[in-house]
């Protein structure tokens, strides 16, 4: 990619926030629920975790974020289920105001 064209995470996770949790009603930038990204000139690797071990909507969100991610890089994309647990403060600063965790 030329100078020009190369794609940043920043750019990117700005991008997924579109994905949004549906029962949580926040993206998963806002929840923090990407948590590493690795991005080149051929290829996208996104390490995510859920809010909860059992989320029902784990493998939408998985793909959802993974096809998200792969329009925004134009090259092949892969996801990985991270095994770290999640917890509120993981969230962006300000995203738990609303619920009145902070």
């Amino acid at each position: 990619m030329t100078q020009q064209t190369m794609k940043t995470e920043e750019e990117l996770r700005e991008h997924l926030r579109v994905v949004v949790d549906p029962e949580i009603g926040m993206n998963v930038i806002e929840l923090g629920l990407v948590r590493r990204v690795e991005l080149d000139d051929k290829h996208c690797h996104l390490v995510m975790i859920m809010t909860t071990p059992f989320c029902p909507y784990a493998p939408q969100l998985l793909e959802q974020t993974r096809r998200t991610a792969q329009e925004y890089a134009a090259v092949p994309t892969t996801i990985e289920m991270g095994m770290e647990m999640w917890d509120p403060t993981m969230m962006e600063e300000g995203a738990a105001d609303d619920w009145g965790l902070f």
